[in-house]
């Protein structure tokens, strides 16, 4: 189930920055300290995902294999299968992207415990282009039996869900971000349980439920929408498999209308995980904010939400229509 986190408003929020690589990189150097059956394998970006910091602690327990990623994945998989935690990461467009026969075959089918962390997700590889950013990953990941799918919406809850990987047994896959995002969690009793969510901001008229960076776009399209007298409950959804039925079931019901947002395809993400859940069991209004069905192209991160419609004013665009719709 959700618990609710009380946030602050838009400017308080944007004025501290966090880095999820940074996250993650210093909570597995942390969680090496307490667990010894942790390792960590790499695949030529150990500097970039900071997965370094633990390779200079414990260089016994970390494997930088190289431009291989296929082979990563199955270096990862024989450590789970000698009793270890195996973490393996690089960017997104390489894990999962060139890896899913392994990470199917190897890590899924034999339920091995292995967290997969992928950086650069979505659009946020910004200048690399379309090659590089990877906008299918969660829809691959989700359709494969075994497999948790996390997707943290800041540097705060990226190292808290390293740990609660760490605690589960069984694969998982949790993509991050390139940019510098704002920290939205200060609250350090804030709990990340796979298959639940947080409530950011309550509201009655409408529940947006987001993943990743799009949760700060989704809070300051809550801002922008209570000046109108539109009140947004907004949802981090950063359990995607399992995902919150719960928390989706209570907000359809109370506000008879939702809005997801992600930084993924439209097609096989956050909102078709969220659409499965509410055409099922509690219909409503619902729209959904994503890459629509096509590939990313070179330019600034921010200028290709904009550009692919992943901005908070089309959020509120979004919103807008399901409200008036819901009143027919």
């Amino acid at each position: 189930m959700e618990s609710d986190v009380q946030m602050s408003g838009t400017r308080e929020r944007k004025r501290v920055m966090g880095d999820m690589r940074t996250g993650y990189g210093e909570a597995l150097a942390e969680l090496g300290s307490i667990n010894k059956d942790v390792v960590v394998v790499g695949a030529d970006t150990t500097q970039s995902l900071k997965t370094s910091l633990f390779g200079h602690k414990f260089p016994e327990r970390f494997f930088n294999i190289g431009i291989a990623e296929s082979n990563a994945v199955s270096i990862a998989a024989g450590l789970a299968l000698a009793g270890k935690i195996a973490f393996v990461s690089t960017y997104a467009a390489f894990i999962p992207g060139k890896c899913v026969d392994q990470i199917r075959n190897a890590i899924a089918y034999p339920n091995l415990n292995v967290k997969i962390v992928a950086s650069h997700a979505g659009l946020s590889v910004g200048p690399d282009g379309a090659s590089h950013q990877q906008v299918e990953d969660i829809a691959t990941m989700r359709a494969i039996p075994n497999m948790r799918v996390l997707a943290p919406a800041d540097e705060y809850s990226t190292r808290r869900l390293v740990f609660t990987m760490a605690e589960s047994s069984g694969p998982c896959y949790m993509r991050l971000a390139r940019p510098k995002s704002p920290l939205l969690y200060t609250n350090g009793d804030v709990r990340f349980a796979i298959g639940s969510s947080n409530i950011l901001r309550d509201g009655n008229d409408v529940a947006i439920i987001a993943c990743g960076l799009m949760v700060s776009e989704a809070l300051d399209a809550a801002d922008t929408l209570a000046e109108e007298g539109i009140s947004c409950r907004v949802i981090d959804m950063y359990s995607i498999k399992p995902i919150d039925s719960d928390a989706i079931l209570k907000a359809a019901r109370d506000t008879g209308a939702v809005v997801t947002a992600e930084e993924h395809n439209i097609f096989g993400g956050l909102g078709s995980a969220v659409a499965e859940v509410v055409c099922e069991h509690n219909p409503c209004m619902m729209k959904r904010i994503g890459v629509k069905d096509t590939f990313g192209e070179s330019g600034e991160h921010d200028e290709l939400l904009a550009k692919y419609g992943l901005k908070a004013r089309d959020i509120v665009g979004a919103v807008r229509e399901v409200v008036r719709a819901k009143k027919r």
